[in-house]
């Protein structure tokens, strides 16, 4: 079999974390397998990175952030190598530039087009472990780019789908997908097997267990996925087209999304094309919009409230406010104290009454809702930042309990 392994920061955080994976690694291996490893920098390398940088310049190019970043998974990946040589197996490092990951042109958040296999399988012909750093790639001008934070799981899905490989494993710090954060949520509990479309929605809404895009480019490509403990050993979660319970369960998991905020442009005319030049203006910025209400016509005039990421408030902010006699509203406001939570599951397509069993957890728990939406597999409600962990052990306690 051909398995592709990725292993996160915190499993290779330290030198005995280092070893543990190596022994993973190395098992795999000596099972007769082809083994390629995808690693990220070692815990906290990128954002010590990011402070040595806003050392020296508090704006650099994002062309020379990539450069400097790009360095914490060739650490990371020079001293796995080192590890399974101390015992004696063969293995080759590899960096993204020489394996030809190759990425478009947008510094910081590039996506990959396409994974030349050529280097990798000719060092596989020599039977030795390939050990590939993730979250890099490179560009048409040979600049090293990244993919963004969780861009390891990108990488490894992509060389998983380049090498056609039997399995893509995903080594985190927790034992699989589980119905909520097992950190933070009692209760929660393991899941054996998850859709794509389930797993997406989760990554997308504020789940860390995988990042959305390794899951879009999973279902896109047909990769057998399963997320597992990099500590334990024990079988994880699949994550697959079809699951086998997807109508015993109404939901599959909740999250949480603190890295939000609310704008509301209140009084803008009831007249056609206003909507579209408000998010053309947000959209031109490059600045997502996710939850959006309007109101209904009053006096003439309605309300535009919608959601982007926290990161992205002040701009959009700036954006509306410069854009006050086109939009012609008259007031505007924001809120960055607000939280998103969801609920996930494909059973809610044959099953009704998902949706008023969440409001009712959080009305019990006298937990406001401001903005609601919805889609074949999700219901997401906006409330207070502060009630947010709240909301998500009421809310699992009245579907899991």
């Amino acid at each position: 079999m051909l398995i592709v392994q990725k292993f996160g920061g915190s499993s290779v955080a330290d030198a005995a974390k280092i070893m543990r994976v190596a022994g993973i690694i190395a098992d795999t291996f000596c099972e007769g397998n082809d083994t390629v490893v995808i690693l990220s920098a070692q815990g906290d390398t990128t954002d010590d990175l990011l402070e040595k940088a806003a050392e020296i310049n508090p704006h650099p190019s994002k062309r020379e952030l990539d450069v400097l970043l790009s360095t914490g998974e060739q650490i990371s990946v020079a001293l796995m190598s080192m590890a399974l040589e101390k015992m004696g197996l063969p293995v080759v490092s590899l960096t993204g530039w020489q394996v030809q990951i190759s990425t478009n042109f947008d510094y910081g958040n590039a996506r990959i087009r396409s994974v030349s296999t050529e280097r990798i399988r000719q060092e596989l012909d020599k039977r030795r472990i390939v050990i590939i750093t993730g979250f890099q790639g490179v560009n048409g001008m040979g600049d090293i780019t990244t993919l963004g934070r969780g861009g390891s799981d990108t990488s490894a899905v992509a060389v998983a789908a380049a090498l056609h490989a039997d399995k893509c494993q995903i080594f985190t710090d927790v034992e699989g997908v589980f119905t909520a954060d097992p950190r933070k949520v009692q209760g929660a509990r393991k899941l054996d097997e998850i859709t794509y479309d389930e797993m997406m929605e989760l990554a997308s809404l504020g789940a860390q267990v995988l990042h959305n895009r390794s899951v879009e480019m999973a279902k896109r490509y047909g990769v057998n996925l399963e997320v597992l403990s990099s500590y334990e050993r024990k079988p994880g979660t699949k994550v697959k087209e079809v699951v086998k319970n997807v109508e015993q369960m109404k939901i599959s998991g909740i999250a949480k999304d603190t890295n939000v905020a609310r704008i509301a442009v209140v009084g803008v005319p009831d007249e056609p094309g206003v909507a579209f030049r408000l998010f053309r203006e947000l959209a031109s910025a490059k600045i997502n919009v996710d939850v959006i209400l309007q109101s209904i016509d009053r006096n003439g005039t309605n309300d535009i409230s919608f959601t982007v990421s926290e990161t992205d408030y002040d701009k959009a902010m700036e954006i509306v406010q410069e854009r006050k006699d086109t939009l012609r509203y008259k007031e505007l406001f924001g809120d960055k104290k607000v939280a998103k939570v969801s609920i996930v599951g494909a059973g809610m397509l044959s099953s009704s009454g998902v949706a008023a069993t969440m409001f009712e957890a959080l009305s019990e728990a006298k937990i406001n809702i401001q903005m609601i939406s919805t889609s074949e597999i999700k219901v997401s409600v906006l409330i207070d930042e502060t009630s947010a962990d709240r909301a998500v052990q009421v809310i699992h306690n009245k579907f899991f309990n």
